[in-house]
């Protein structure tokens, strides 16, 4: 799952009764890949390239109990809500924004092979739909751009910058899906995530900026 996680945040920002903070629910999606790839480079956590371990994905995520176990889940959409709730005083944008950080979590466990777990130790879990890509590219597809035509129906806005979030989406995940696979773990594969990310969370906020929730009511 890569731009799939965005899904959640698109479908909660239009729950917020102000103005739609989707940079900030950008940034929730994707917090534990963000924390992930930072204890890439530091050694806390760690990934190595295992061609043909599923048929969409090289990576062998072998350790990544403070990011990708359920436990570590939580505690890392305890603290962003904190932090939200400390920054906005929106005690129901803080939940929505730690709930958000949390469904990676879920997410993941569709397509992963057995490498999550709930407190970093066995049994390793996953469902494995990277191994079956008739449906993990589908689906992926659909709940990234069917959050996105959500989030539309329910705001008002210019027509520029959604386009954008969405080319850049479809850039993004063409190139996780048909770029050349790497063949070592470096220090570029961190600042590469991180780019991705900071690309389409910079569309995203631009996006927010731009929108304004429609009122349902009558």
């Amino acid at each position: 799952m890569f731009i799939g996680h965005w899904a959640p945040a698109l479908a909660a920002a239009v729950v917020s009764r102000r103005q739609p903070r989707l940079g900030t629910l950008f940034v929730a999606a994707q917090l534990v890949d963000w924390a992930f790839f930072a204890f890439l480079l530091t050694g806390t956590e760690h990934m190595r390239v295992a061609p043909g371990i599923t048929a969409m994905n090289p990576m062998d995520l072998y350790d990544m109990p403070y990011t990708h176990s359920l436990l570590g889940s939580a505690a890392w959409a305890a603290g962003f809500a904190l932090i939200v709730w400390l920054w906005r005083r929106d005690f129901r944008f803080a939940l929505l924004a730690g709930m958000v950080v949390l469904s990676h979590w879920l997410l993941d466990l569709l397509v992963h092979r057995p490498d999550l777990t709930i407190a970093g130790a066995p049994p390793p879990l996953g469902l494995g739909l990277w191994n079956y890509p008739a449906i993990a590219m589908p689906l992926e597809l659909a709940l990234t751009f069917g959050a996105l035509a959500y989030y539309l129906s329910r705001t008002r806005g210019p027509a520029l910058p959604p386009i954008v979030l969405g080319l850049v989406l479809l850039a993004l995940q063409a190139t996780n899906w048909f770029g050349p696979e790497p063949t070592e773990v470096t220090p570029g594969t961190s600042i590469l995530a991180f780019f991705a990310y900071g690309l389409a969370t910079l569309s995203a906020w631009w996006l927010g900026m731009t929108r304004r929730r429609i009122s349902m009511r009558g």
